[in-house]
């Protein structure tokens, strides 16, 4: 009893298959890919015709043919010599003779739907190969033109403000209810969040299989204020979402360390009082921790950061400070592959869809690093904490510019108490 089994399976579309899925002892298997020659069409197939085998083991009807038509003809071919047709993944086996399958219709609509469906798919791994924008209208701020996004020039400004406004305040709802008020266009909260994460914004163009081609259009964001925008969100993320934008720089920072909840910034003031009373308290503390005074929580923390900072980065390996040099390299070695590509289809070691399956393999590799890269630091720790470890510096900065520096490496600061003392405690994100 001979019993084989066969695949047909398109690399831009299917994932590697495992030979061994059958649950059968296999004495071959048949592997047909497509093929840009029409004359030279499923050659694996037309060599299982002419030795049907007693058992054939398919996934799907599907596979035997690119059509309806041609799947009806191979299955009553097989039929016909005697060969038992099992789809493993249908519920079809090759009747008895002089029987019909109960399921036949309904499989065979199965086939056309799921031949359509290939079809589709295959339409869309092409463009993908290409770089072209995939299927769908355009997204909002670009249209369509004849080689790819192009800018909408009535809705980019939209954009463009939106951008701005969320840079210079790192205010989320803040950017909303900003274009809301001047341009009149209303999104949602989660709307904005995409159009800050999307790479369609920096000239990048993202596909339904989550790979990601760089530089395929013109962009309405330059890298640094991509990076910029990555980095305000992935800080804001551990902070309470009402300090995002919060005019005191130590807010959503402050944590006391004994009950473990947040320092909120409250104000007071009188008509007697000089100027106003800002502090630092726990609202609804169970310790009934005492309020602590936000310019001298402020003090002490500069002083901490000018003498910590320095000693924590002496302490990181080599590596640790300064990621940027491994990442850069890392893309120069993909970029070096990218550029060996086309001598190696020249030589005859890789045909044309190979070398472009790996292009785009590499190109969504080449994107991730860049992405990461760009979520660094502007400037490596190293750098960093010689700068900031001067008082001078803080004293000169505004409270705005205090909140920027604070989070880009600062994590936490907990408050330890002793009776009537306290100390401060750095985390830093590193």
């Amino acid at each position: 009893m001979q019993i084989a089994a066969y695949l047909y399976t398109a690399p831009q579309l299917d994932p590697p298959v495992d030979g061994n899925l059958w649950g059968w002892e296999v004495e071959r298997i048949y592997r047909d890919t497509p093929l840009k020659d029409a004359a030279q069409q499923r050659p694996q197939l037309q060599e299982l015709l002419a030795h049907a085998p007693d058992y054939l083991l398919v996934r799907r009807l599907d596979e035997l043919g690119d059509s309806l038509t041609a799947v009806a003809e191979h299955l009553s071919a097989l039929e016909t010599a005697g060969t038992v047709v099992i789809a493993t993944e249908q519920t079809y086996q090759t009747p008895a003779p002089g029987e019909s399958h109960p399921q036949l219709p309904v499989i065979l609509a199965e086939v056309q739907a799921a031949q359509r469906q290939r079809r589709i798919r295959q339409g869309h791994a092409t463009k993908r190969l290409k770089a072209l924008p995939p299927p769908g209208k355009a997204p909002y701020g670009y249209r369509r033109g004849k080689q790819g996004y192009v800018i909408d020039r009535t809705t980019a400004p939209v954009l463009k403000a939106f951008f701005e406004q969320f840079l210079l305040y790192g205010s989320l709802r803040g950017a909303v209810r900003h274009i809301a008020k001047q341009y009149g266009k209303k999104v949602s909260v989660s709307t904005g969040r995409r159009w800050l994460e999307h790479p369609i914004y920096r000239g990048h163009t993202r596909y339904g299989d989550g790979g990601t081609i760089l530089n395929t259009h013109r962009s309405l964001l330059d890298a640094d204020e991509a990076a910029q925008i990555d980095r305000l969100l992935r800080r804001n993320r551990t902070l309470p979402p009402k300090t995002a934008s919060a005019p005191r720089s130590l807010a959503g920072l402050v944590t006391c360390q004994q009950c473990r909840t947040k320092l909120t910034v409250s104000r007071v003031s009188g008509r007697r009082r000089p100027r106003d009373y800002t502090y630092m308290r726990v609202p609804g503390c169970p310790a009934q921790c005492k309020a602590l005074s936000y310019e001298t929580l402020l003090d002490q923390t500069i002083q901490a950061i000018c003498t910590e900072l320095p000693q924590a980065v002496a302490h990181l390996p080599t590596s640790d400070r300064n990621p940027k040099g491994a990442l850069e390299a890392a893309i120069a070695t993909k970029q070096s592959i990218l550029q060996q590509l086309p001598q190696l289809v020249t030589q005859g070691i890789l045909d044309q869809t190979t070398a472009d399956l790996r292009t785009y393999g590499v190109q969504t590799e080449i994107a991730q690093l860049t992405q990461q890269l760009a979520q660094l630091p502007p400037v490596n720790l190293k750098e960093l904490s010689q700068a900031v470890s001067i008082p001078q510096f803080w004293e000169d900065l505004s409270e705005p510019e205090r909140r920027f520096f604070f989070r880009e490496f600062i994590r936490e600061i907990q408050v330890i108490r002793h009776d009537s003392t306290w100390a401060l405690k750095l985390v830093f994100t590193f």
